[in-house]
């Protein structure tokens, strides 16, 4: 059985990265790896399944005890990946996604090389700035603090293999796509020459 391949998405709040997400794991053997974090769980959140919701004192002894394959603070809260869940799934063959920020995405792609890595934009600053008015989870206080933290994040894109622009949801996700079965099409050919060897 061919090992799975790790695939790194991130992009501002409010680019769309978390709708492509679900979308790519309604296609068969692509999971999205669920993120720790300390900070609360909002109105329609589940524990499990959006993040695993913990408290600092436990998000700090994971983080001791190297359970986790990245972490990072973002807005006062700790948010990471807990590495044996991604790496019992690549083992048995799946693709996993991570839907990290830029701080995590690079310190995975020390540790594990071989990641793609995936950044999409937003096709301007006013629209991204619609979609974080229209979700309406955020004041415009905070709205603004993510604009701020956005352009850092943009300034992180030419680090990454591939930048897609979500100004299309249907194409984003096609692209995406394409890149991953590119990538496991190199992957089974990599592992077929080997073996001729």
């Amino acid at each position: 059985m061919s090992k799975g391949s790790l695939f790194i998405i991130s992009g501002p709040s409010g680019t769309g990265k978390g709708t492509v997400c679900e979308k790519l794991i309604e296609n068969e053997n692509i999971f999205l790896s669920v993120s720790a974090t300390t900070r609360n769980k909002r109105l329609g959140e589940t524990d499990g399944v959006t993040y695993f919701y913990t408290d600092v004192d436990s998000f700090k002894n994971m983080i001791q005890n190297g359970q986790m394959l990245e972490y990072a603070i973002y807005n006062g809260n700790y948010y990471g990946t807990p590495k044996k869940a991604v790496e019992d799934m690549l083992e048995h063959g799946k693709n996993v996604i991570l839907e990290i920020e830029p701080q995590g995405a690079l310190k995975v792609k020390k540790l594990m090389p071989e990641a793609v890595m995936i950044f999409v934009l937003p096709p301007s600053i006013s629209e991204l700035r619609n979609r974080l008015t229209q979700r309406g989870r955020e004041n415009s206080e905070e709205i603004e603090k993510r604009i701020a933290a956005a352009k850092w994040e943009i300034s992180q894109s030419p680090k990454y293999n591939f930048v897609i622009i979500n100004d299309d949801l249907a194409r984003c996700v096609g692209e995406t796509l394409e890149i991953i079965k590119s990538t496991n099409k190199k992957q089974q050919l990599i592992e077929s020459l080997l073996k001729e060897i």
